[in-house]
């Protein structure tokens, strides 16, 4: 059964997660691809070149500070369900205030409607009124926590249905939306940390995600649709759990060369620092270790030395890339 091969994969997941020593690390590393691909899908376009050298706020461009503010949204709904084990209208509400910090809130006025992009034909009117947004959202949220006998894949697929459909805010529903995903099954209890990143199998499989969604609400194909989702969790899953493995061994591989080669400047936080940030810098080694800006120097010029990382300038700035992590994450496939 479909519903059972999901949930094996996510145990699988869920379990090689939690043997792992660093998983601040994981999330940290994971979740700028996650950003990426749901920004995409928002036709949000930005590359892992453009993310990992765009930390200086200043610099970055839009696209990139839309992938940031997707990645602080995604820790605020993780941490919130976290403390509480509730997913509250609040916390979509924040989720979303972080998504879209210009246009908070649910829907206050009526004329919101979906539109075909090519062709400008509207495809989709959610409700307009505020109280009836605000009455299905408080009826979504009561879903959420019922007690029944639902499988927890298929609360999300619904649940996920259901938010896109009563499209309550103004900007960021479908970011949002997918967030929701990974907090039902945080909530419930077959996730832990926020690893399983369905935006790559819904950019992949874009034509059919909308399809499906109008489809459900037009002709009732709900079994059409859950089905397209809980596959999306079985293939995700397992694209997971290969990233993850090659991450750790990625890892494991560059200690080793750095404590040969390097041994009088390696230390872990060095290690968590190359693979915290594909793109690391003077500034970042600092401040990660606790030395002087001369001694951060010294250790990534050392590196590159070494061959362990490539040098590059951009403007006024020095960037020390770790081509092996970055050539992982941008070739990540289902």
């Amino acid at each position: 059964m479909a519903v059972a091969e999901a949930e094996r994969h996510l145990a699988e997941l869920k379990g090689f997660c939690e043997s792992l020593p660093n998983q601040s690390l994981l999330i940290s590393t994971l979740s700028i691809q996650e950003a990426k691909d749901s920004s995409e899908i928002e036709n949000i376009i930005t590359t892992h070149d453009e993310l990992f050298a765009g930390h200086e706020e200043g610099s970055a461009s839009g696209a990139v500070k839309e992938v940031r503010h997707y990645v602080e949204a995604l820790s605020v709904g993780f941490d919130a369900v976290r403390e509480s084990g509730l997913i509250r209208l609040k916390t979509l509400l924040d989720v979303q205030a972080r998504i879209e910090p210009g246009k908070p809130g649910l829907r206050k006025l009526p004329g919101t409607v979906l539109k075909n992009p090519a062709t400008g034909r509207i495809v989709y009117e959610p409700p307009q009124s505020a109280a009836e947004v605000e009455s299905l959202m408080g009826n979504l949220v009561d879903f959420l926590h019922s007690e029944d006998d639902l499988n927890p894949i298929l609360r999300m697929a619904i649940a996920h249905h259901q938010f896109e459909s009563i499209h309550p805010f103004y900007d960021g529903n479908g970011r949002t939306g997918r967030i929701l995903n990974l907090l039902i099954l945080q909530r419930e209890g077959l996730l832990d940390l926020p690893v399983l990143y369905l935006s790559r199998y819904i950019t992949t499989t874009k034509g059919e995600y909308y399809r499906l969604l109008q489809e459900a609400r037009e002709k009732g194909l709900w079994k059409e649709w859950c089905l397209y989702m809980v596959r999306g969790v079985s293939l995700t899953a397992r694209s997971e759990i290969a990233l993850v493995k090659s991450l750790r061994d990625l890892m494991h591989e560059t200690k080793e060369v750095i404590r040969k080669r390097l041994e009088k400047i390696y230390s872990q936080d060095l290690l968590n620092n190359l693979f915290r940030h594909p793109y690391t810098k003077i500034e970042f080694v600092e401040k990660d270790l606790g030395v002087s800006r001369v001694t951060a120097a010294k250790y990534l010029e050392l590196l590159v030395a070494e061959g362990i990382l490539r040098k590059e300038k951009r403007g006024k700035s020095n960037y020390y890339i770790n081509e092996p992590l970055y050539n992982l994450l941008s070739n990540v496939s289902l």
